[in-house]
């Protein structure tokens, strides 16, 4: 199966082309802002490298987040544009399930992402299977529901500085964004999709209308 998957939840816009086994392109570039005017080049350029013109592509993966409302917007309504345009499926990938599968691990597995407001987003892996479901928790609380497992943690995101002195033991990596040729993976291997892909929000926007 030839797709590309493409993230821009987080801090970073990345994006792979992959051919089965093979990821023909891949480009991740660091980025607090400016998603809407890099994915749609970064794209065509990867397509470039692949050699490979859209019409090739079998299947187009997204992450749908938690991550930052507009960059979500941003990925999510890019995908949508382009499966429409070329008739293929999209197929969403949690963030947090393609920031772990970025540090492939065995046992336990927390990926979080520093949600600001003293609150974090996180979900527990085992083996690199999902354990529980994507939440927003303040870090005492979201220390808690790992601590209660009694293992041994591996902490993975922007999240992990904010757990790891409830875990002095655990190894801690930070990242930035999903590991674009690990998020192609995730959406080969993921089942049909059975429509569009929706965005995941764990809480409401920061922003707030005027009166």
């Amino acid at each position: 199966m030839i797709l590309l998957a493409f993230d821009t939840a987080l801090e970073s816009c990345g994006a792979a082309v992959l051919d089965g086994d093979r990821v023909l392109a891949a480009r991740a570039e660091p980025m607090a802002r400016g998603h809407q005017e890099r994915l749609a080049p970064l794209v065509a350029e990867l397509m470039q490298e692949a050699a490979l013109p859209f019409s090739a592509l079998e299947r187009i993966g997204v992450t749908v987040g938690p991550g930052s409302f507009t960059g979500l917007r941003v990925g999510l309504a890019f995908a949508k544009g382009l499966g429409v345009a070329l008739d293929r499926p999209v197929v969403g990938i949690g963030t947090l399930q393609a920031m772990a599968a970025s540090e492939p691990a065995d046992g336990l597995v927390v990926a979080a992402i520093d949600a600001r407001r003293d609150q974090l987003y996180l979900q527990v892996f085992r083996d690199g299977v999902p354990a529980s479901e994507p939440e927003a928790l303040g870090a005492e609380a979201a220390a808690a529901l790992v601590r209660a497992r009694g293992e041994p943690v591996r902490l993975i995101g922007s999240g992990g500085p904010l757990l790891a002195p409830y875990f002095p033991a655990a190894r801690s990596v930070e990242r930035s964004g999903a590991d674009p040729a690990a998020l192609a993976r995730l959406v080969a291997a993921a089942p049909a999709p059975d429509g569009p892909p929706r965005p995941l929000y764990l809480r409401a926007p920061d922003a707030k209308l005027p009166a």
